[in-house]
């Protein structure tokens, strides 16, 4: 990867279990949110100490040198960080195994770090890799409560776990938050020493392993129990069938050649097609995406055995189950594993068809991450609500999923709330009101021209499920509609340079018209091709250094909108012009997280939220002809 990424991904399992690279991997690793999640790799060649990964430290008063980075690389699945000495040159492969393809990988909260060695000067050495992880992997703050640890046994390993003494499981709910209850798994295969130490002044465990040449460390987290669904506590998809964290981190240990085959092969069928729909830059904006999104979600299963698929806003608020953080997302889902998506969207109907959702509309969030117990957001101001996103949002998605699954039963299931949400959609959409889009760090906006195309949008997917399900006469009455409002929108929100206003009421004004790629997807011919060249032609005239603004208010924008607005282009050329400025600002970015979605074009300074689902969206150009 020739990109100086923001962030590396190290252990990337779920919104709590998570290891970062922040500005080397030498030097700080923390958990996605920047706190410490401290652990030390340490290499001992022939009998000297030296330092490859994590923060430095002192031993016997003595500052452990470090080895020399030669190179890092990373695809969709794995980091490979390559040091060296006089001696030798160590590989140190992490891998988190999150198959979108498969449900139990992309549950299993079990990640994989091989370890080898070649020596540089032609002679034998004997050479011992040791990862030490303080209390910081099962506290939320150093201090916060006190650890402890205990052997485990494993047949053909050797395997360390420690918790916090105080198990308060699901025991609150927040954003800038870390797990505080379960047991963090620390082991590797073969004999080999393990035990706790002082660290820092923190707790910690240990394993150090004498290298044959190579060796598997794992890195594990049983969370007990992952998510209150409506007061019901539920755990992780991987443990639906009463396997044991010990059995999971077994298996993944027989499974770790045949698994780590299919995780490269599809990271390299990802980055082929990237390469083929939108170049080097497009590629390298996946592959960096890929463990993110995954890792920003957890995969349960109700008492019903339905699966849930639960995505945390982070850094935003800590919303769960947030309806336009899973919009953007889908994408990726769409491509490999619809399921998934569905499991984003039962919440939200559960939720909808309680009696404490009073609206007629859609809600924004299902919670607080872990905590489902109903809407969080703006504490339910009416004034805060997104009536038209939301509903457009959820009736887009569930006419996507009827596409990618070539079938109507998930939309059938839903119809009638689909249908309430459609007729919002015709008396509010055209012309929205003063009201929050998905945009909503913006404000509010009356006149949205963005919005009402999401409104058409939706319902046009309507319409599409409608037929579907062969109600025919209806689904052409409801495209009729999508037509019309279409035209209208054509004519009252244009500028004179060709290109469509940020608001129907202010002339001269510009947005990125993302909502508008479900016309190009489904190719229902809404808008007219001057419709998109006039907007293509804006943002070129728009760009600055790191990407074409949201909209005429600020010099901001998100990575998501900008990849959906160049697939408005119909040519290679252009959307890779309209690409390569949002790789640049992260290759660039002085803020060190992972990939934020919403930062400044001219300077690439971060603006805020950072390893958000939403990095899904970039896949959305695969979804395009």
């Amino acid at each position: 990867m020739k990109m100086r990424a923001p962030a590396l991904p190290i252990i990337n399992i779920d919104p709590y279990f998570s290891l970062w690279a922040q500005e080397s991997p030498l030097d700080h690793l923390v958990h996605w949110t920047g706190s410490f999640n401290t652990m030390v790799g340490t290499a001992t060649v022939d009998g000297e100490e030296y330092r490859f990964l994590g923060k430095s430290y002192y031993h016997r008063d003595k500052k452990i040198p470090t080895m020399e980075l030669e190179s890092i690389d990373a695809d969709a699945f794995s980091t490979v960080i390559v040091s060296k000495n006089d001696k030798i040159r160590l590989t140190v492969k992490f891998t988190s195994p999150t198959l979108v393809t498969d449900l139990y990988y992309a549950s299993r909260p079990v990640a994989y770090c091989k370890v080898s060695y070649e020596a540089l000067d032609g002679a034998e050495h004997n050479v011992k890799v040791k990862f030490s992880c303080t209390e910081e992997f099962v506290l939320n703050k150093e201090g916060e409560g006190r650890a402890y640890s205990r052997k485990v046994d494993i047949d053909g390993m050797t395997v360390i776990k420690m918790g916090n003494g105080e198990q308060k499981i699901l025991h609150r709910s927040g954003d800038d938050i870390r797990i505080d209850w379960g047991f963090f798994y620390l082991g590797v295969v073969g004999d080999a020493y393990a035990d706790n130490e002082a660290y820092d002044e923190m707790y910690a465990v240990f394993c150090e392993k004498e290298l044959d040449g190579e060796a598997l460390f794992v890195f594990a987290y049983d969370d007990i129990e992952s998510i209150v669904y409506f007061n019901d506590h539920l755990k992780a998809y991987w443990k639906k069938d009463g396997k044991t964290i010990e059995e999971a981190i077994a298996e993944a240990v027989g499974e770790y050649d045949e698994l780590l085959k299919k995780c490269t092969a599809f990271s390299d069928k990802i980055k082929a097609e990237a390469l083929e729909k939108g170049g080097e830059d497009y590629a390298e904006l996946l592959l960096l995406a890929y463990r993110q999104v995954m890792a920003a979600h957890k995969l349960v299963v109700d008492n019903d055995g339905n699966n849930l698929y639960i995505s945390k806003e982070c850094f935003s608020n800590g919303c769960a189950a947030t309806v336009d953080v899973t919009y953007p997302s889908a994408p990726m889902y769409l491509l490999y594993k619809p399921e998934l998506l569905k499991g984003m969207l039962r919440p939200v109907f559960h939720y909808a068809a309680t009696p404490e959702w009073e609206y007629d509309f859609a809600p924004h969030d299902v919670g607080q991450y872990p905590i489902l117990n109903g809407q969080v957001y703006a504490e339910n101001r009416l004034e805060y609500q997104m009536p038209v996103e939301e509903c457009g949002n959820m009736i887009i998605l569930c006419a996507a999923i009827c596409d990618a699954e070539n079938d109507a039963s998930f939309a059938k299931e839903h119809i009638d709330t689909l249908k309430k949400w459609s007729e919002y959609l015709i008396r509010y959409g055209l012309d929205p009101e003063h009201q929050l889009c998905t945009d909503d760090f913006a404000g509010h906006l009356a006149h949205n021209v963005n919005l009402s195309i999401k409104a058409i949008m939706g319902i046009a997917g309507f319409s599409r499920i409608l037929a579907r399900l062969g109600e025919n006469s209806e689904a052409e009455r409801m495209m009729s509609i999508a037509k019309d409002y279409t035209k209208s929108l054509v004519k009252n929100a244009a500028n004179d340079d060709g290109s469509f206003r940020l608001a129907y009421d202010k002339p001269g004004t510009f947005s990125l018209k993302y909502n508008s790629v479900w016309d190009k997807i489904w190719k229902t011919d809404l808008f007219p091709q001057e419709f998109y060249q006039g907007e293509i032609a804006r943002y070129k005239k728009e760009m600055l250094t790191f990407g074409v603004p949201l909209d005429s208010r600020e010099k901001y924008t998100k990575s998501d909108w900008l990849v959906w607005a160049a697939c408005l282009s119909e040519s290679k050329e252009d959307f890779e012009y309209l690409v390569h400025p949002l790789w640049n600002a992260y290759n660039t970015m002085r803020t060190r997280v992972p990939m934020t979605d919403w930062y400044f074009c001219d300077t690439s300074h971060m603006r805020g939220f950072q390893h958000r689902t939403v990095q899904g969206g970039l896949f959305i150009r695969f979804m395009l002809d």
